[in-house]
């Protein structure tokens, strides 16, 4: 078993019908860019009714059809934000969390002790978050998961990952293993993943490799190194 593969992330989701919502972070193989990505999936009529919109650098899931809402309490929310040199992705409103955290003076792991798993039992859906910290002309990144500790959600188990940024590689994190019923939730470290030179060829990838029935929206931003520069890609099923 070679436990240092760097993954294509199509070959990884091939089959894969439900891995839920996932975040990427990693370098460019030329060294040059720091990337992120996050996607969302869904099954019911109200997780799929939503689009990814782009304000001020932020990046806020909204409801396609605003009048087909039914609970807005685990599907709004901003999953990208900015904080000085810090960017922040997650799949929930602890993204808002974090950046009040940072605001406040705690870092990133301290911001999320107030959090814990979503309250969607049976499925008792995990929070993933990530962020970029940007220095001297280059980055590292942390990732969380947030996942009850047994069936009945009767405590909380975090986890921390800590990664220095190494060219053509990435690591990806997301809420399922796969669909069911619970569904069952993410296990062991990210996965390390391979990241494209091109922001479109890993966006079309990234995108086509998702199952076409419950895919939703992505997003992906690649950041340069030297110059700050970003581009910035917004994919929706919906719209």
């Amino acid at each position: 078993m070679n436990i240092y593969k760097i993954n294509d992330i199509a070959e990884l989701l091939d089959g894969n019908t439900y891995p839920g919502r996932g975040i990427i972070i990693g370098k460019t193989a030329d060294g040059t860019k720091a990337a992120t990505a996050y996607f969302i999936m869904g099954r019911s009529a109200n997780s799929r009714n939503r689009i990814f919109t782009e304000r001020d650098g932020a990046v806020f899931t909204e409801p396609f059809d605003a009048s087909k809402v039914e609970d807005p309490s685990l599907i709004i929310y901003a999953a990208i934000r900015e904080y000085e040199n810090n960017l922040i992705v997650t799949n929930g409103d602890q993204t808002d969390t974090i950046y009040e955290g940072l605001q406040n003076g705690k870092c990133f792991n301290r911001s999320l002790q107030s959090r814990e798993f979503e309250p969607d039992a049976p499925n008792l859906t995990p929070r993933i978050s990530g962020i970029l910290t940007f220095e001297d002309g280059d980055f590292s990144y942390k990732m969380s998961i947030l996942k009850s500790i047994d069936p009945e959600g009767s405590d909380c188990a975090r986890y921390l990952f800590s990664y220095p940024s190494k060219a053509g590689l990435g690591h990806f994190i997301h809420t399922y293993v796969c669909d069911g019923n619970p569904i069952p939730t993410f296990q062991g470290e990210p996965e390390r993943v391979a990241i494209d030179d091109d922001i479109d060829a890993f966006t079309d990838k990234l995108w086509n490799a998702l199952d076409e029935n419950n895919k939703i929206s992505l997003y992906v931003r690649y950041i340069d190194l030297e110059t700050g520069e970003e581009e910035n890609r917004l994919v929706n099923k919906n719209g």
